[in-house]
C-alpha cells in the first residue's frame, strides 16, 4: 500500500503545557487537543503526520533534520525557541523543505524582547494569534504548497 505524504509537526519549549500554562493568554486547548485536530485535518487532505514536542533545542532540532529525510514539510511553533535560537533557523535553512511557523498568540502584541522570530526568515508563511486553529491554517497552506509543487514538477 503505498505510504501518503507526512508533515511533520514540530513543538518547542514549554508547549507540553498548553491548557495549564497562562490559560487566560493560550487557552485550555491542550497539546493533545492541537494533535487531534492536525491528525483530522491532515487525514482529510490525504497526509500523514508525525507530531513532535520537546523542551530541547536539540531534539527539536534532530526532528527536523529527521523531517529532511521523510518529511514533504514542516509546521513549527518553536516556542521558546522563537527570538533566541540561531541554530534552529540554520536547520531550517539546511532541510529545505517548505515550513510553516505557527504561534498561538500574537507575538507582536506581546513584550518586544519577543518580536523577533529567526525561524520567520526560512518560513513559507507565518500564522500567529489564531489559537490553535492556526495549526490547521497551516496543514491547509502545506497541503496546498506540496500538491502545486507536484503539479509543477519541481
Amino acid at each position: 500500500m503505498p505510504t501518503r505524504p507526512v508533515i511533520f509537526v514540530v513543538n518547542g519549549p514549554n508547549l507540553n503545557l498548553l491548557g495549564l500554562r497562562e490559560p487566560t493568554m493560550y487557552g485550555t486547548d491542550t497539546l493533545a487537543d492541537v494533535e487531534t485536530l492536525v491528525r483530522a485535518k491532515a487525514d482529510a487532505l490525504g497526509f500523514d503526520v508525525d507530531f513532535f514536542q520537546s523542551n530541547s533545542e536539540g531534539a527539536v532540532i534532530d526532528k527536523l533534520h529527521a523531517a529532511r529525510a521523510s518529511g514533504v514539510g514542516v509546521i513549527l511553533n518553536p516556542g521558546g525557541l522563537t527570538s533566541t535560537s540561531i541554530s534552529l533557523l540554520d536547520a531550517l535553512l539546511a532541510i529545505e523543505l517548505p515550513t510553516v511557523e505557527v504561534h498561538i498568540t500574537n507575538i507582536h502584541r506581546r513584550e518586544s524582547f519577543r518580536h523577533n522570530s529567526y525561524a520567520s526568515k526560512a518560513a513559507l508563511a507565518v500564522i500567529m494569534g489564531a489559537g490553535i486553529a492556526g495549526y490547521g491554517f497551516a496543514v491547509e497552506v502545506l497541503a496546498k504548497t506540496v500538491r502545486t509543487t507536484e503539479l509543477s514538477g519541481e
